[in-house]
């Protein structure tokens, strides 16, 4: 009998508990039957251990296949999907690989050691590391169908120093002294970007998490309604784990800075009363007691103003930093585009800057277009 954190595993497997039926129609494709067969032996208990890695950036070379093994399954769908079961002594594995290079490899076996050791062997030397340069490592975080999910991303992000000044003068001495904070410097776990849209608070936390990857991991979270409004979503994400230190989910100790975009119910004055528990639950996680003993920041951008905030977001001493992100002044967005031509007297925002140097003011911009701006 193997026990895992308390949990007894019985090898052979009793048909009134845990006997697996499997029905197919016409509406199952082969990858359905893969699935199917990759989770048989676990749930009979026959190979009650399961490990399961999310991999990016796999080499096309790389076969994520073990020395030995039998290929019992192989199916590939027109959109690229390859899907493949394998089998071996205590074994079996279950390798899925996209056109994106993305890939996801689950194992299951009669030991924690055997489990882990086959998905160490697949996949030893087959991502490629992160591109370095202009880009940093971000993660992002949705909540899917069987629970929190995330994916490591390599994202452009260019250094402080040459981008600042796409930024008003003023606002140099608060963003340098935010991008070169150390752990030991942290004094308030909110980030609240403020201002109009197109003024680059995208950008700057794009910069953020590449002034701090030395001691922080930044990661986005894609959905801050779900959330919020998920307290087993709430802690999956903010609070984690302290175990499996190898896994790529996990922070391995480092600080983490939650990336919440556009978030204006959930913190304008009316929020509680609107969304209920997640204005309440952004709180704790900031200054409470969910927040204790775990090193989480949250940077929040909003296009709202200041003074439309809920006060308990913006009390002193809950923001590491509190920036209202607004547009260059004349003279220095003139400077910025290299002409006074066509800069309002009231200064222009950093899209509406780029848009004129593209030669774009005068037309909607195209979807294509749209992404990636300056928000």
């Amino acid at each position: 009998m193997s026990v895992l954190k308390g949990v007894h595993f019985t090898p052979e497997p009793r048909p009134a508990e845990l006997a697996m039926q499997v029905h197919l129609d016409d509406g199952d494709v082969a990858v359905d039957a893969i699935d199917a067969l990759a989770l048989s032996p676990f749930v009979t208990g026959a190979q009650p251990w399961s490990r399961t890695r999310e991999l990016e950036r796999v080499r096309p070379e790389a076969s994520l296949m073990p020395s030995a093994g039998t290929l019992a399954r192989a199916a590939v769908e027109e959109d690229g999907r390859d899907s493949r079961l394998v089998c071996g002594e205590g074994w079996t594995l279950r390798v899925v690989r996209f056109r994106n290079r993305a890939a996801t490899v689950s194992v299951s076996a009669v030991s924690e050691e055997l489990a882990r050791s086959v998905i160490e062997e697949i996949t030893k030397d087959a991502v490629d590391p992160a591109p370095e340069n202009d880009h940093v490592e971000m993660g992002f975080w949705w909540q899917g169908p069987r629970g929190a999910r995330r994916s490591s991303k390599p994202i452009t992000a260019a250094p402080w120093a040459d981008i600042g000044g796409n930024y008003a003068g003023s606002l140099h001495g608060r963003l340098s002294k935010l991008m070169s904070v150390a752990p030991a410097e942290v004094h308030g776990r909110l980030v609240l970007l403020h201002g109009p849209p197109g003024t680059g608070k995208t950008t700057l936390l794009r910069t953020l998490a590449r002034e701090w990857r030395s001691w922080c991991q930044v990661d986005c979270v894609l959905d801050p309604e779900q959330l919020f409004g998920s307290p087993g979503y709430l802690m999956e994400v903010a609070v984690g784990s302290d175990t499996d230190s190898d896994d790529e989910n996990e922070g391995g100790g480092r600080w983490r800075l939650l990336v919440l975009e556009d978030c204006d119910e959930l913190i304008r004055s009316g929020a509680k009363e609107a969304v209920g528990q997640g204005l309440s639950r952004l709180l704790n996680l900031t200054d409470g007691l969910l927040g204790q003993g775990r090193d989480v920041l949250v940077a929040i951008t909003t296009n709202e103003d200041l003074t439309r905030l809920h006060p308990a977001v913006v009390r002193p001493g809950r923001c590491l930093a509190q920036i209202e992100v607004g547009a260059l002044p004349h003279d220095e967005a003139a400077r910025w585009l290299g002409t006074t031509e066509g800069v309002p007297s009231s200064g222009a925002t950093l899209a509406e800057l780029f848009a004129l140097r593209d030669g774009t003011a005068d037309r909607p911009a195209t979807a294509q277009e749209t992404v990636g701006l300056y928000l």
